[in-house]
């Protein structure tokens, strides 16, 4: 069974913890807000309220373990960036970011992400296709 380390639990991680719990998912996830992990508790397999810009706190969470580390986190780009930057040096194998912007992008790859996500853009793509274009 794969491993999954989530890190932000706003909107677009909440949706990722529901999708990976229905495919059955062995699941960390992190926020740095109490009230966030507390409602996706029944939901993961483990959960842990720190901040992931701390070398530390990441290294006890045994990011190496995992066979995904998801950087979720939309309001700070430099935490973000800070995190992913972090879990590549700590030997997260494969490391998925989310940007809003082409800029955030090329920092998140340079600083360690191994693939990018804009959920906005992708989202907007498939909604054109899907619903209007066809």
């Amino acid at each position: 069974m794969k491993s999954v380390l989530l890190v932000g639990l706003g909107r677009f991680g909440k949706h990722i913890v529901f999708n990976l719990e229905s495919l059955g998912y062995e699941l960390m996830a992190v926020d740095n807000d109490e009230a966030k992990v507390d409602e996706i508790l029944a939901h993961v397999t483990n959960a842990q309220i720190g901040d992931s810009t701390n070398e530390e706190f990441l290294k006890s969470l045994g990011v190496n373990n995992f066979d995904y580390c998801i950087v979720a986190i939309g309001s700070n780009f430099q935490s973000s960036l800070e995190t992913t930057s972090l879990l590549k040096e700590l030997g997260g194998k494969v490391v998925i970011s989310r940007a809003s912007r082409d800029v955030q992008a090329k920092f998140l790859l340079r600083n360690g992400a191994d693939h990018v996500v804009y959920p906005e853009k992708e989202m907007a793509a498939r909604l054109v296709h899907d619903y209007i274009h066809n």
